[in-house]
């Protein structure tokens, strides 16, 4: 490749005919030598007269989809009145966009924001006469939007926000290709690095190729005979593709698969040489020879070239004769192999080019030429035809290599002369890197836009893994996170039997190892809780210090931190290893679970989880000052360690502390009878409570609750943290944590001590005793929290102990914030940290899932795309639609009150089209409330404007229902205008003047 002159990569692919949905498809009709060409579906016949037309045998063949009124509209943003005025070709285009992207195994918010170009060939499908038919052009404000033209292309690039050019070009039958070829200039000249080409073509009403007809363009036979003898004309086609273009060196650095090369392109034009419509044998010529040299290759290592191939009685003479100039001005001295995907789905136009592109790319890709249909022997207009030229009749294989690649050429002409030519190559050799043995428990996530779409997804994932056995759970799960778009409807398959639960999946069941939920919108802040002493449990960092490198290395951090504090092993201590200190003593297990808190931080935020706000609980505030960086590894294990050896002096001395499941004031009026001796330790939540003190008491307590029916646990220690008895180590804490130095963090620090935000300045050797003396209002600053900013919470630790108060906590809430734990100690496994991604990701947290795959050396694979939930979404002629009847003569208006009752009666009408709406009788009464008060969007004001046109007889414009916004006002306008002899009375209900974000409103998009 020329660095000065790039080449240009296929990286993505879509394409769609009656009966194949995409280039897989495709591949196997083109490999099989069949056709898609029939007959036009009858229940799609629009009214017309064809059927007595002496054509209409021939304008009925073709290769026609059973129906294009089909579009999910949902899925796009569109609303169903936008959608039944668009002209199906931009639904088409739309969806076959997006598929083209999706194949490229990229997730199409990478493109946005970019400098992407978009470039389609199309014209009208002749939905704008079925418009005109049905009359929504007199009341439709989305008609102008949904005429094809420039919109296609526009709206293409509106749904991947990019901001490149944005082109609908038409040259005719060559104007998808001539679109390509301007692509791969922009990209070369380094306007862009990316570009989205393509073509479509719809027929709404076959009579439309009438003078197609009359030119003898097409085939009576019914097909298409390119080369052959009998060649008669063409067979229209319906269908189109999409391609995604990239600068092949940034292609081959990222990594993206390619399809083939594009090497040269030329577009030129037949000027006077011919007289239109009549091909150009010289022009043709010209524009390949110019081809091959912009891609500096000899025509002799071109093997095959996709001909125009129309199978017209002077089209194909013609194209081959131009061939034949280029091998005698080149030296070409041996046969071309040559064919026309038209055979196979019939001339579809403007997107006739992009079509045999599509084709050429997979002979290139799967390294086959396939058969040109309905040759027998060649047409007798080009003399010693096989000297020249070979027409295949089955596959066959198409060797290529470094050495001697395989090249071919793709062809487009147009009606007025406009010949596009493109060179194509096989792609560069890849490198294979070597792959790691086993998968492991790895996630699939799928999602949609809606439940239904979710199943058939899900479906659609399943018969693909069932019928590519080789496929790695780490290929389909990193190809599923890192090449598709996530939508709010979502769900995550972890481990186990996939296959079950994919079948669950799609029958819209739950079923084991499968986490849904949906995603209202992104769920922020993420909120880090880290719990006192009570989740710890022999064993909790075994398995995760073996399967994680972060944690693990996060552990040997801590432990380095902690040793100048402790003289026991922290990796032993987690690991379970022989021997190990007691996890039975308070300086042990107060360290210990402070690092696997911290480490599991790490851990979280290698997931793309990152915290705004942290909140501990008790001991919990250590790690929690440590992640969020008011405190340094290093002063945060002080803390933790000199604190807790501080317990020991405690330990044994008659205090303990209790759980009560009970209300905070039941808790608190009951205290009283042992009035310093106990105290309320923390607050947890709505009925969640610790109280701490003297064993005597604690026991009191406890027969006094079990009286009244309530619960109380006495916790696992022998010390009253959070009472008076902590005081007898004060001094000695204020000490030994003198020298500890916080520092300011963007990362708020909710203080449980206080209830408030606090600056992380303030968390000096004294906050650490508060933090060891003072009641934890935990349940008030996560209450605070969920009312005030909603956003998600996670528990890190090894064991939620803290979850369920959270929970009864969003409960009491309108909205319920996602609240999740880490592990469990029942499973301490990266599993169970997955299931706890796995449950913030349903719920719309951001995450980052490809950090789950890196240690595999994932490769990004084929998926299928995305399976759009149509419905219909179509104008309909009515039954009158050729009648001339003008319609009721407008009504004579005499007064302002007849005035007022027309406009009345005819807002009645227009309000009882939507839906249940007031009776003319009853907008009498309301004549001076606004249109927009009565229920009237835009549409509707339009629909207002028509029908008065008609009744009255008078013309309005369409703002009308604005500048005169109520009835009234309205009726004394229009009787104005119906009676200037009679002098009228001033308005006493002037035009309001409106601002423009009002009228906007208003009018719901404005008019264009």
């Amino acid at each position: 490749m020329n660095a000065a002159r790039p080449d240009i990569a296929v990286i993505g692919m879509a394409c769609r005919f009656p009966g194949v949905h995409d280039p897989g498809e495709f591949w196997h009709l083109l490999l099989g030598g069949k056709s898609t060409v029939g007959r036009f579906p009858e229940h799609r016949t629009a009214p017309s007269n064809l059927t007595s037309h002496p054509e209409a045998a021939t304008l009925t063949a073709g290769s026609f989809f059973e129906s294009i009124d089909g579009f999910d509209a949902p899925f796009f943003g569109i609303g169903p009145a936008e959608a039944a005025a668009m002209d199906p070709v931009q639904r088409l285009g739309l969806e076959l966009a997006w598929e083209a992207v999706e194949d490229a195994r990229l997730p199409a918010t990478a493109l946005a924001g970019r400098e992407i170009d978009v470039l389609v060939g199309a014209a009208s499908s002749g939905y704008d006469v079925l418009r005109r038919q049905s009359g929504s052009d007199r009341d439709d404000h989305y008609s102008a939007l949904g005429s094809s033209g420039a919109l296609i292309a526009n709206r293409i690039s509106g749904l991947f926000d990019v901001r490149g050019m944005s082109l609908c070009a038409d040259s005719g039958q060559s104007s998808s290709l001539v679109s390509l070829a301007l692509a791969c200039d922009r990209i070369r000249g380094g306007a862009v690095d990316m570009a989205l080409v393509g073509g479509v073509n719809l027929i709404v009403d076959p009579e439309s190729g009438l003078g197609l007809a009359n030119l003898g363009a097409l085939s009576p036979d019914a097909r298409c005979f390119t080369f052959d003898e009998r060649a008669s004309g063409f067979v229209r086609g319906e269908g189109g593709g999409f391609v995604l273009l990239k600068r092949l060196d940034l292609a081959v650095a990222d990594g993206d698969r390619v399809y083939a090369v594009v090497r040269g392109w030329s577009v030129g034009n037949g000027g006077a040489s011919s007289h239109m419509p009549d091909p150009s044998p010289a022009a043709q010529a010209a524009t390949v020879r110019s081809a091959l040299g912009d891609a500096g290759v000899a025509c002799e290592s071109v093997d095959y070239v996709e001909a125009h191939g129309t199978g017209t009685r002077l089209g194909d003479p013609a194209e081959l004769s131009g061939l034949r100039e280029v091998f005698r001005a080149t030296g070409r001295d041996r046969p071309l192999a040559i064919g026309s995907v038209k055979t196979n789905v019939g001339h579809l136009e403007p997107a006739a080019g992009i079509v045999g592109f599509v084709k050429t790319v997979l002979c290139l890709h799967h390294a086959r030429l396939v058969p040109s249909l309905n040759f027998r022997s060649p047409n007798p207009a080009v003399p010693d035809f096989h000297d020249d030229f070979e027409v295949l009749t089955a596959a066959r294989p198409w060797p290529g290599g470094p050495s001697r690649p395989r090249r071919a050429g793709v062809s487009a002409f147009g009606m007025g002369g406009t010949n596009a030519h493109v060179i194509l190559e096989e792609a560069p050799p890849t490198r294979t890197e070597a792959r790691l043995a086993g998968d492991g428990t790895l996630p699939w996530v799928l999602s949609a836009r809606s439940q239904p779409a979710l199943r058939e997804r899900a479906a659609r994932l399943r018969d693909r893994v069932h019928a590519v056995a080789s496929l790695s759970a780490a290929d389909v799960g990193y190809s599923l996170v890192s090449t598709r778009v996530s939508f709010e409807h979502r769900a995550v398959l972890l481990g186990g039997d996939r296959a079950q639960a994919l079948d669950g999946l799609a029958a819209g069941q739950d079923t084991a190892g499968v986490i849904r939920g949906e995603a209202a919108g992104p769920v922020a802040p993420v909120v880090f809780v880290f719990p006192g002493q009570g989740s710890q449990w022999v064993g909790m960092g075994r398995q995760l210090y073996a399967e994680s490198e972060v944690f693990a290395r996060g552990i040997d951090d801590c432990a380095d931190a902690l040793s100048p504090w402790v003289d026991w092993s922290l990796v032993e201590v987690l690991t379970g290893a022989e021997p190990t200190a007691s996890f039975d003593r308070v300086d042990v297990v107060q360290p210990a679970l402070f690092a696997v808190m911290v480490s599991l931080a790490r851990v979280w935020r290698s997931l793309g989880v990152v915290p705004e706000a942290v909140v501990g609980h008790s001991q919990g505030e250590i790690a929690a000052a440590c992640v969020s960086g008011a405190l340094s590894l290093a002063d945060a294990a002080k803390v933790v360690a000199v604190r807790s050896r501080a317990l020991t002096r405690l330990a044994g001395s008659g205090g303990g502390m209790s759980a009560v499941s009970a209300s905070p004031s039941w808790v608190e009026e009951r205290l009283g009878r042992w009035s310093g001796r106990l105290a309320m330790a923390a607050v947890n939540g709505p009925a969640s409570v610790v109280i701490s003190g003297d064993d005597e008491a604690l026991d009191g307590f406890a027969a006094a609750a079990d009286g009244d029916g309530v619960r109380v646990r006495r916790v696992k220690v022998d010390y009253a943290s959070h009472s008076p008895h902590v005081e007898r180590i004060r001094e000695h804490l204020l000490v030994d944590l003198a020298d500890i130095s916080p520092r300011a963090t963007a990362m708020e620090f909710h203080s449980t001590v206080t209830g408030q935000v606090l600056d992380p300045l303030a968390l000096r050797g004294s906050y650490w005793y508060d933090n060891l003396r003072s009641m934890v209002r935990f349940g008030a600053v996560v209450e605070h929290l969920m009312r005030e900013g909603g956003g998600a919470f996670v528990e890190v630790s090894p064991h939620p102990v803290l979850t369920v108060a959270m929970e009864e906590t969003a409960d009491a809430l309108s909205a319920a914030p996602p609240v999740v734990g880490t592990l469990d100690k029942d499973d301490g496994s990266a599993g169970r940290v997955l299931a706890s991604l796995a449950e913030l990701h349903v719920r719309g947290v951001p995450v980052d899932w490809t950090e789950v795959f890196a240690a595999h050396r994932p490769r990004r694979i084929d998926l299928p795309t995305y399976p759009f939930q149509r419905r219909r979404y179509w104008l309909t002629a009515p039954e009158d639609a050729g009648s001339t009847d003008p319609g009721p003569a407008p009504q004579p208006i005499g007064s302002e009150a007849s005035a007022l009752r027309l406009v009345c009666a005819e807002t009645a009408a227009v309000l009882g089209a939507k839906g249940a709406g007031p009776a003319d009788v009853d907008l009498a009464a309301r004549s001076t409330e606004t249109f927009k008060d009565l229920g009237f969007d835009s549409s509707m004001a339009v629909r207002l404007r028509n029908r008065l046109t008609n009744a009255a007889g008078v013309r309005l414009p369409a703002t009308v229902a604005f500048t005169y916004p109520t009835p009234q006002a309205l009726g004394r306008h229009l009787f104005s205008l119906l009676a200037p002899e009679v002098p009228a009375a001033p308005d006493t209900e002037s035009p309001e003047s409106r601002g423009d974000d009002e009228l906007f409103e208003l009018i719901d998009r404005g008019y264009v």
